[in-house]
């Protein structure tokens, strides 16, 4: 058995894939079918092409009709669901529309104002959607859905799936920090993983040493946005239409990448003291740190 790496582009993220395999060409058929899986759900869910499943569904806006949705998406549905539930209504996929009043690539970032945020918020909310299977309604025209903040880390889970379909039983993904587990390496040691500090990411906070599972981050630093010398996270709380503040990072160690990434993400939706404790309540490691990369609250991680 031999060790193979490959590093690649997906859903806007660096990713990587390596894993063990018996000889070259079904290394290749590994790669392929991982590369052309992570394709298929870019190009499907993604907001940023007219042709994917996701704009479909937002043109679709308005309609009383609603639209007919695929089992692969019900199932998305039905956990970001489930994530709205269990988060008191932070996590929300209905939230894309407050982006329209965020810049966070190409033009100069400009603070909005309470009155456009309050102008996209009655676009907001689970509670506004009507979802019955295999049927999906968003009743006000110019509401929106965003997979966003769960596709990449699916993307992840079914990456092994596949590698595990083909014989791979080593190996780790990454896809773009989010990450599963296929198996240790060959001859059982764990993978370590680091978790980076928040302003420097060329410097770790904590390492994780896993052989199976799943872990994801979430920081208030991706894809931030500075205006007036301040930081504005790209993460906004579908209720007040702001970005998250408290929790610069939340990292967590579960058996699959959709929940790990889920529960990272509603952390630092309830802030410092709410998320901790939110967090606490699952008994799952985890690892939280602020701006400074210090050390706010975890549960069975080895820091540096």
């Amino acid at each position: 058995m031999k060790l193979y790496k490959r590093i690649f582009t997906s859903m806007g993220c660096p990713c990587g894939l390596q894993f063990y395999a018996p000889n070259d060409l079904a290394a290749e058929n590994v790669f392929k079918a991982v590369f052309a899986e992570a394709d298929r759900l870019d190009k499907y869910y993604t907001n940023y092409s007219a042709s994917s499943f996701t704009s479909a569904i937002n043109r679709s806006a308005g309609s009383q009709e609603g639209i007919l949705v695929d089992p692969e998406t019900a199932t998305l549905l039905d956990y970001a669901q489930q994530c709205t539930i269990m988060s008191d209504g932070l996590f929300d996929i209905t939230a894309g529309t407050l982006r329209r009043a965020w810049i966070y690539e190409g033009e100069t970032p400009v603070l909005p104002s309470q009155k456009t945020l309050d102008a996209l918020l009655h676009l907001v909310g689970w509670e506004k959607v009507k979802w019955e299977n295999p049927k999906f309604t968003l009743p006000k025209q110019g509401m929106m859905i965003d997979f966003g903040g769960i596709v990449k880390e699916y993307a992840a889970d079914s990456a092994e799936k596949i590698c595990r379909s083909m014989g791979i039983h080593h190996g780790v993904i990454d896809m773009g920090g989010d990450i599963k587990i296929i198996g240790p390496h060959i001859d059982g040691r764990p993978w370590n993983i680091g978790v980076s500090h928040p302003t420097n990411q060329q410097k770790e906070i904590a390492i994780i040493q896993l052989g199976s599972g799943a872990v994801a981050t979430s920081g208030d630093y991706e894809r931030s946005i500075k205006i007036g010398g301040d930081t504005y996270s790209h993460i906004l709380n579908p209720k007040t239409g702001w970005p998250v503040e408290g929790v610069s990072s939340v990292t967590v160690i579960a058996d699959h990448c959709l929940v790990a990434g889920s529960l990272t993400t509603i952390a630092l939706l309830k802030g410092a003291n709410e998320g901790l404790k939110w967090l606490e309540s699952f008994n799952v490691p985890f690892f939280c740190a602020d701006r400074s990369g210090n050390p706010l609250g975890s549960r069975n991680f080895k820091h540096q």
